[in-house]
């Protein structure tokens, strides 16, 4: 204990805490006194924090959830584990306007002898009868020293020297306040004329296991370690910020970034509730001195992710004084065999590379919407067999998503997992949604738009990261302009049998600009041929990899129907388009086709996003297909 603070040391590294408050004012490690931005006052460098809004979403707060009281959890020669406690109090502990967190929390951290590095969890409660609201960010983030860690690593294909904070200050914002245009008054002349953008390094959950940043001198690495996405939500495509110019680095359990407002943690008036986040590790590691930066940062980083890997086979970990964490030995296993049976598709074949999953209890895909729980999934191997290990007891429903298959799997039995439980369940089998014979189809169902056209980034609009890269050519900034460039007259036209997706169909439905600031609802068109057709009912099978304050309305052979055949109503705001993320929320609908709407030989299919306003506005596709009426067995 210090005068205000607690003070964790192992010889190694040593981490200051403010008292009783709980957050990380100081980390000396590797020859840095402080790893942490000295010049941000003591509650700005490392914490835990939430977003919240009230129930009428009148107020809008963020609270670094200061502590009230200190306490040693654990204490032995090998491990201590500490303790800050924040009780909720409607007179105390008010954000930015004025308004508490009806949740109690409980932050941990934990140092062990002869690691570089320390752990972190906070437990969450609300109790009976606490008033409502939204959590819309939950998270635990670190803003290290800006004149020290100047290189960041999100993968192995995603790292850079990144550009100051100082330089984003002085640089032009663009669409909107996160993007900006750095200038020539920048730290280095090789980030002049380049694109800043936080969400430009976001990932998708189940690849954010380890990033952080590196100093050349001394040579130091900081690295967030998540060695399991249990306690974060929407499953394993949720895409959440990493590390970015601050310089800063986090982990986020719960955001509405890429899923919209509707998902996220919302309480009723008076909901009781209890979740554990984390543990993660916060690793640091050092490298002897070297003139060769390049052989220096590919060290610390591969050093980085070997700690990452023991971090995942550690899990979970043994040593957790919290009775919310199950250790191993009360944790179960369900495994069994995804089958896919398509009945216009010969044969039952398996289901490889396919994410199986246990979440709460819902409906087909609710687990993309689902935040109060804990979720575990898996990767099918090449014979269709999964195993999810490590599974939380309690009440769960199994869904998949098979890439190549459209729509979403859930086994119709609940699951009941119990301590040490081995759940076997054989051989399940998943009947996507089908009529009738394909007729045609448009892109690859795989939650994404990955595979339409993505347009070259703007010149003078580039991220130098993404220069010359096909598979992260999404993350470049305003390419959603260049649609009113390829169609300026005229909207998107796509011809069945002549068009390739790859080419002509444009990654994101967006606006057209009319002038005067004015963005308005635009009209696609999928032209094709019929040689003859039968009675019945024809099917579009019409997924979206994303949606923003969109309104989807189709029509068949006939442009001005009212009503339409099909609207979506007004659905989506992830702003997967402004935010660079070629997929967000997933959505689905088998929208019937009487045959009296075709025509032997020419038909039109038109989509029409009416909702204007903005230039991100707008949907992206994942597939379409149409399928002819049932044929008799």
């Amino acid at each position: 204990m210090v005068k205000n603070g607690v003070v964790l040391d192992n010889k190694l590294v040593q981490i200051t805490f403010s008292n009783p408050g709980g957050d990380v004012i100081a980390i000396s490690y590797g020859g840095i006194d402080n790893l942490l931005e000295i010049n941000n006052v003591e509650g700005d460098r490392g914490y835990w924090d939430v977003v919240w809004d009230n129930v009428a979403e009148t107020v809008h707060t963020q609270n670094k959830l200061p502590g009230t009281q200190f306490k040693v959890i654990t204490q032995s020669p090998d491990q201590v584990e500490i303790s800050f406690i924040t009780t909720y109090n409607a007179n105390l502990h008010r954000g930015d306007n004025g308004v508490t967190v009806p949740v109690n929390i409980d932050k941990r951290y934990i140092l062990q002898r002869g690691r570089t590095g320390f752990y972190t969890y906070a437990i969450f409660e609300r109790l009976q009868g606490w008033p409502g609201g939204r959590m819309e960010t939950l998270r635990v983030a670190f803003k290290l020293q800006g004149a020290k860690f100047r290189y960041m690593a999100v993968s192995d294909t995603r790292q850079r020297f990144m550009p100051t904070a100082q330089d984003r200050a002085r640089g032009k914002p663009l669409a909107y306040k996160e993007a900006v245009l750095l200038n020539n008054g920048t730290s280095s002349p090789e980030f002049a004329g380049e694109v800043d953008d936080k969400y430009q390094y976001s990932a998708e959950d189940k690849d954010i296991k380890v990033h952080g940043w590196i100093s050349m001198a001394p040579p130091v690495g900081f690295w967030m370690i998540t060695p399991s996405d249990e306690s974060r939500m929407a499953g394993p495509f949720k895409q959440d910020l990493t590390s970015h110019v601050g310089p800063t680095s986090m982990t986020v359990f719960s955001c509405s970034h890429y899923v919209g407002r509707d998902v996220g943690l919302t309480f009723r008036e008076g909901e009781a509730w209890k979740k554990l986040f984390g543990p993660v590790y916060v690793y640091l590691n050092s490298a002897p001195p070297s003139s060769d930066s390049r052989s220096l940062i590919r060290t610390l980083w591969n050093n980085a992710k070997d700690q990452m890997v023991q971090e995942v086979k550690s899990w979970p970990y043994n040593f957790i004084s919290s009775q919310d964490y199950p250790p191993s030995n009360q944790r179960a296993s369900v495994s069994g065999q995804l089958l896919v049976n398509d009945r216009y598709i010969p044969g039952i074949w398996v289901a490889s590379s396919a994410y199986v999953g246990l979440a709460a209890p819902g409906e087909v895909g609710s687990w993309q919407k689902e935040s109060k729980g804990y979720q575990f999934w898996t990767q099918t191997d090449a014979k269709g067999n999964f195993f999810i290990e490590h599974v939380r007891p309690g009440h769960y429903n199994l869904y998949a998503s098979v890439p190549g298959i459209v729509g979403d799997y859930k086994y119709e039995v609940d699951i009941i997992i119990k301590p040490g439980s081995k759940i076997q369940l054989g051989s399940i089998t998943y009947q996507p949604p089908r009529i009738g014979p394909t007729l045609w189809e448009i892109g690859i169902p795989d939650r994404s738009a990955a595979e339409f056209y993505i347009p070259e980034p703007y010149p003078t609009l580039t991220n130098k990261l993404y220069k010359g890269s096909e598979l992260d050519k999404f993350r470049q900034y305003g390419l959603w302009a260049r649609y009113n460039e390829l169609y300026p007259k005229n909207d998107l036209i796509y011809k069945v049998g002549a068009s390739n997706y790859r080419h002509d169909w444009f990654y994101a439905q967006v606006c057209r600009f009319v002038g005067n600031n004015k963005y308005v609802g635009t009209t696609w068109q999928i032209q094709f041929e019929l040689n003859a057709v039968n009675p019945g009912i024809y099917t579009l099978q019409l997924a979206l990899a994303s949606a923003t304050y969109a309104e989807l309305e189709v029509r068949v052979n006939n442009a001005n129907a009212k009503p339409p055949l099909f609207s979506t109503g007004l659905i989506g705001d992830d702003n997967a388009i402004a935010r660079h993320g070629i997929h967000g929320l997933y959505w689905f609908w088998s929208i019937k086709i009487p045959s009296t709407s075709l025509h032997k030989g020419s038909n039109t299919i038109y989509l029409t996003q009416t909702r204007g306003g903005t230039p991100l506005q707008g949907v992206m596709y994942d597939y379409i297909r149409l399928d002819g009426p049932a044929e008799k067995p």
